[in-house]
């Protein structure tokens, strides 16, 4: 086994801080609408496992305002299908010409297997309930158009946060510079107290609490199927968590809403929330393009 190939996203806990930065920065030089030939030639494979419509058709435009030709793989209809592991599946595509593999898995550290067995960049596009790095940072990439800097900023991320790639990519993200979380949600959807306070994070049940001057709320998807395996009745939710527009006004005043998507009207938040002054959902969606792009641009060394 190798060390990843220069240029892998793997995850951002073991993200060089600067590298951050550095995506960011070129995140937002980046302009879908204008394109960039900085990857004309390259083949970017899409290798997805698991369903998608935000990460996989940003990654594919990303990469073709780049100039990039993209190739999607599915689970089904391919030889994963017969069985086919992740690795061979890696070594297939790199036979065939991939210069950049962008993959989401089911399972935790799939990515990072592959990446050590290959000589090109592998992207991670969700892996279990580990990583999301890209979404982390178009997240980021949104706080900072609207409120200018992370430093010094409070957030309330409320939902099912225990199976949330998103939320661990996001933490890890956000408290590095400096932003304050709180996490909110039941009992089964949150992680451990302890384990979570020692990480700089604070825990709250009562969403009213978590919101009292908070400057961005983060809302999570929550599986209705989920809902019913830990016994959590699906109005009890709605009842304790729901983003209503009463609950928004205990914020600050210029809080944003976000939400990764996709959202469930009705149970997560309101319509009157999702389509109201303070949701920035749309702009979150939009902003995955360009972070996509400036991570396809660092993982084949075309930054400049």
């Amino acid at each position: 086994m190798n060390k990843p190939a220069r240029g892998s996203l793997l995850g951002i806990e073991h993200l060089d801080t600067r590298e951050i930065v550095g995506l960011l920065q070129l995140a937002r030089r980046m302009n879908p609408q204008k394109a960039r030939p900085l990857l004309k030639g390259k083949r970017v494979v899409l290798l997805f496992y698991e369903s998608s419509t935000r990460t996989r058709t940003s990654f594919e435009f990303a990469a073709k305002a780049l100039g990039a030709t993209t190739t999607l793989v599915q689970s089904t209809g391919s030889s994963i299908e017969k069985g086919e592991s992740v690795i061979d599946t890696g070594f297939t595509l790199r036979a065939v010409g991939a210069d950049c593999i962008v993959m989401r898995h089911p399972s935790a550290g799939a990515q990072y297997l592959m990446a050590t067995h290959l000589d090109i960049p592998i992207v991670n596009a969700g892996d279990g309930m580990h990583e999301h790095p890209s979404q982390a940072l178009l997240d980021a990439l949104t706080i900072i158009k609207h409120k200018k800097s992370l430093k010094g900023l409070q957030a309330t991320i409320i939902g099912d946060i225990f199976h949330s790639r998103v939320a661990r990519s996001a933490c890890h993200l956000l408290t590095r510079f400096g932003v304050k979380i709180t996490l909110c949600g039941p009992p089964e959807f949150v992680p451990d107290v302890a384990a979570t306070l020692t990480s700089g994070l604070r825990v709250t049940r009562h969403i009213e609490d978590a919101l009292r001057g908070t400057d961005v709320i983060m809302l999570l998807r929550v599986q209705k199927e989920r809902l019913a395996g830990q016994k959590i009745r699906l109005q009890d939710y709605i009842a304790r968590y729901q983003m209503t527009a009463a609950r928004l006004k205990l914020a600050k005043r210029d809080a944003i809403v976000m939400h990764p998507g996709p959202i469930i009207r009705g149970l997560e938040l309101t319509a009157e929330v999702a389509d109201g002054p303070q949701s920035v959902i749309t702009d979150e969606v939009h902003n995955g393009v360009p972070t996509r792009m400036a991570i396809l641009a660092r993982a084949l060394g075309k930054t400049r």
